[in-house]
């Protein structure tokens, strides 16, 4: 494979997904601030720390495809991150209770010897069931989901709190849309099927 692949990511779950595509890659955790600057609107924000993501692997790295996501959960036009504790968790599934939420996956692949970018956002929404508040805190006590956007895990008990899926691609929803990811490769002379050996 002419060029290395590289996770901006040190998350299990999108290191996982990458692992479908049978290719090598390297991954590492991205320092950066990911605030909202103020008034940045929910697509420029995961535009813009996708793509922050991306480019801090150039401290690291001299060479490759560096993929970067970052994804909020949108909720009333708020913009809903991670809870960080069971009690920010249970607020925002209360809030989402019998509602659809959309969650928006910013996606950038960078090339670290050519400095181009290919930046796209995905978006994906979520309709959860009417839950109780018993429910929702047994959820949280189960899985914990403080360090996910939007206070669940899709791929594991999370799927239980949902109503309705709709979107391209359900990957996205766990952080890495891999259908757009595969095209996106594409677009850096990475075919992913032509790589397999």
């Amino acid at each position: 494979m002419q060029h290395p692949l590289i996770l901006a990511s040190s998350s299990p779950f999108r290191q996982s997904l990458l692992q479908k595509f049978n290719l090598p890659f390297d991954s590492f955790s991205p320092d950066i601030d990911e605030s909202a600057l103020p008034d940045e609107a929910p697509v420029e924000l995961v535009k813009r720390l996708s793509e922050l993501k991306a480019r801090a692997a150039t401290t690291l790295f001299k060479q490759g495809l560096v993929i970067g996501s970052d994804q909020v959960a949108v909720f009333e036009q708020q913009i809903l991150g991670k809870p960080h504790n069971k009690e920010n968790a249970i607020k925002q599934l209360s809030l989402f209770s019998g509602n659809t939420v959309t969650f928006l996956t910013g996606l950038c692949v960078y090339d670290i010897q050519s400095n181009k970018t290919k930046t796209l956002v995905e978006p994906f929404n979520v309709t959860f069931r009417t839950l109780t508040q018993a429910q929702i805190t047994a959820y949280c006590d189960a899985e914990q989901p403080y360090n996910c956007a939007g206070s669940f895990k899709s791929e594991g008990l999370g799927i239980c709190l949902f109503e309705k899926l709709s979107g391209d691609d359900p990957n996205s929803l766990i952080g890495l849309p891999l259908i757009k990811l595969s095209q996106l490769l594409t677009e850096f002379d990475l075919d992913v099927l032509s790589n397999q050996d």
